[in-house]
């Protein structure tokens, strides 16, 4: 299967009419935050695909439109703090928000981070009883601790979704926040099981998830190639 993941900027070819020859072939999309409602929508609308999401520090609680206001993106589907199972099979969890370093929203503090990584875990137990394995892809704003972070604050990473990842070996782990201008910035890293991805802008990528009735785990396609992670 092929994903679109999306975050913190909008790009004109995506907000296009031409977005559906560009991605025909994407069964789904994950935004990891700080995009609007509407941006969000139209992806949902021009591609007729599941959008799964989170939220970012930048997000609004409320946005207006044409439409009205609306409290999150029409159609899509919020991943905090929810383990999913998407109808393709693909196992989803997700966390919000980034470190807290002012009275914004959807910031948090390393302590209530961990809270909310260890009241996911019940749901990510239930998946590796039901479907033999954990979880597929963690959708996060923020990047785990040391990990495509930055030394400021408002940039740090998360030290709980570190563990989250060492204990649950998602495939990937898709996150937003750091902002990209440089051609050489390392946008993606494998950590023992796990690839940490930062999706700002747009990232397409494949993953192979295993038969029906078998019990293994996905596989990450990087420019043609199976990764087993």
């Amino acid at each position: 299967m092929k994903i679109l993941a999306v975050s913190d900027i909008e790009l004109g070819f995506i907000y296009n009419p031409q977005i559906a020859q560009r991605f025909k072939d994407v069964d789904l999309a994950i935004s990891c935050g700080d995009l609007p409602y509407y941006y969000l929508e139209f992806i949902i609308s021009m591609l007729d695909i599941p959008l799964y999401h989170v939220r970012g520090n930048h997000a609004s609680k409320v946005e207006s439109g044409t439409s009205g206001d609306r409290a999150e993106p029409w159609g899509a589907i919020d991943l905090h703090r929810r383990a999913v199972r998407d109808e393709t099979g693909l196992l989803l969890a997700g966390i919000e928000g980034s470190l807290r370093y002012n009275d914004g929203p959807n910031q948090y503090t390393q302590g209530e981070m961990w809270l909310m990584c260890c009241l996911l875990t019940p749901q990510l137990f239930l998946n590796r009883v039901r479907h033999g394995r954990y979880l597929d892809v963690l959708v996060t704003h923020a990047p785990p601790f040391g990990i495509h972070d930055l030394d400021d604050r408002p940039h740090q990473g998360i030290k709980a979704f570190n563990w989250l990842n060492r204990v649950f070996q998602p495939t990937v782990h898709l996150h937003g926040h750091i902002h990209v201008y440089r051609q050489q910035t390392v946008t993606e890293t494998q950590v023992n099981q796990t690839w940490v991805i930062n999706t700002f802008g747009y990232r397409e990528f494949k993953l192979q998830l295993p038969a029906a009735n078998q019990r293994g785990r996905a596989l990450y396609h990087i420019e043609g190639k199976r990764v087993k992670s």
